[in-house]
């Protein structure tokens, strides 16, 4: 039989979204939010030579500036105010995240609930800060050795563009923070996923002019369609994929009454990592071509090249390195988010327990064991998801836009926009029924 949840999903429709005024004053308020962050992206640092730099950017587009530049929607192709995005927050956020499993005290702030996040989200503010300042310095200086890229160098130029890309970055993080409060959805995943799906237009009219003129053929276009449809519901599926552990509850007596024991799930996702591994393996392995565009090419060693050469977008070592980097941050990132022993000790506190294991250590041991397993699962996957628009690219020569990471971000942000949306929703028909049910009562009661 079908649960209450299920049965309320089931029964929405868009009369119960016309009377949802909370959630549409919800989705206005996003659908503003990233409106100004989508028109911040187009205002220009002061000081910058526009023109000289779209042709200086073009000759990085293909390092970490290119993937930068893909998450902050265009920003840095423009050296707009938002150029540096909320990739600082995010760093903050994944480092202050390691900490916590590092360093005793933090560990400790994070078991303290409420008040514990909170202190925990201003070290983050924080972090962002201090990686914004570095970050915004180093590119004023990267802008001022450039050849005519800046009007007037000078300090007064590195301290007005470290105010600007800084000032940007504290600004998106408060921007995300007031959609996840006031908006709907994660409001910084939102952020992301306006970045990336705003080239969609251009990257779709591009292939389709190539088309046109018969750089590409009409077959190929129409199996890399079918391609990537395929690709996003293999996502679908895999995000939403759970092992669910049943946990059984004893039998409790409360005064002189006996409650039979209730049962429940500890779900454990497939790809408990997220999106982190693909981000981690595309930045590190994208960081020596960058370098190396920076340099001077006559200058660079004859291994150094070979190594850079190597390193490139299809090669047979930056796909072997790119599998093995994102397997390994599967790995490392699903044993920092997850601890099986926190998760055992909680169980055994409410007294559950997961049937024919004993609680405490051997039940963490078997959460480990289960955990490891599927993540084997996950990591193939994200490989396979990851690696697939890269052979795409080696073999046919398709500007493929919507790599394995960008589609990972923008399938798993609508899936948990989307599931937030019903969640409204099934609270509103909810509070719909009761009322009705209270009048009901009311007119017997006459």
């Amino acid at each position: 039989m079908a649960s209450a949840a299920e049965q309320l999903a089931s029964n929405l429709n868009f009369r119960t979204f016309a009377k949802a005024e909370d959630l549409k004053k919800r989705l206005w308020f996003t659908l503003g939010a990233l409106l100004v962050y989508r028109l911040g992206t187009y205002i220009p640092l002061p000081g910058l030579n526009p023109d000289a730099f779209a042709q200086a950017f073009q000759g990085q587009s293909g390092g970490i500036l290119g993937l930068f530049n893909m998450f902050s929607g265009g920003a840095v192709s423009r050296m707009a105010i938002f150029a540096l995005g909320i990739m600082p927050y995010i760093s903050a956020s994944i480092i202050v995240q390691l900490m916590t499993s590092v360093v005793p005290s933090l560990e400790q702030l994070k078991k303290e609930g409420e008040q514990g996040r909170k202190i925990i989200n201003q070290y983050t503010r924080y972090g962002t800060v201090l990686l914004g300042l570095l970050q915004a310095y180093g590119i004023a200086v990267g802008l001022e050795s450039g050849s005519g890229l800046v009007n007037d160098p000078g300090w007064f130029f590195r301290i007005s563009t470290v105010i600007s890309l800084l000032g940007g970055t504290m600004f998106l993080m408060w921007l995300g923070e007031q959609i996840t409060s006031r908006g709907i959805g994660n409001g910084i995943s939102l952020i992301i996923f306006a970045g990336i799906v705003a080239h969609l237009p251009t990257a779709l009219a591009g292939t389709l002019e190539l088309g046109r003129t018969g750089a590409l053929s009409t077959p190929l276009i129409l199996g890399i369609i079918i391609m990537v449809v395929g690709v996003i519901a293999l996502i679908v599926f895999v995000e939403r994929a759970q092992r669910r552990l049943l946990i059984q509850y004893p039998k409790r007596q409360v005064g002189n009454r006996m409650f039979q024991g209730d049962t429940s799930h500890l779900p454990l996702k497939l790809n408990t990592a997220g999106v982190i591994p693909a981000i981690f393996a595309s930045s590190l392995l994208l960081l020596p071509a960058t370098l190396a565009g920076f340099a001077d090419s006559a200058t660079l060693p004859g291994w150094a090249t070979t190594i850079v050469g190597s390193l490139a977008h299809g090669q047979p070592l930056y796909m072997v390195l790119y599998a093995a980097m994102i397997a390994f941050f599967a790995f490392f990132y699903t044993a920092i988010v997850f601890n099986p022993k926190d998760t055992a000790d909680n169980l055994k506190k409410h007294g559950g327990f997961i049937l024919g294991i004993r609680p405490g250590e051997r039940t963490a041991e078997y959460i480990d064991y289960v955990l490891t397993r599927i993540t084997v699962v996950g990591a193939i996957y994200l490989i396979f998801v990851c690696i697939l628009p890269e052979f795409v690219i080696a073999q046919t020569g398709v500007p493929f836009y919507l790599g394995g990471t960008s589609l990972l971000i923008v399938v798993s942000v609508t899936l948990d926009t989307v599931a937030q949306i019903q969640g409204h929703l099934i609270a509103q028909q909810y509070e719909g029924l009761i009322k009705k049910s209270k009048l009901r009562g009311g007119k017997r009661g006459r």
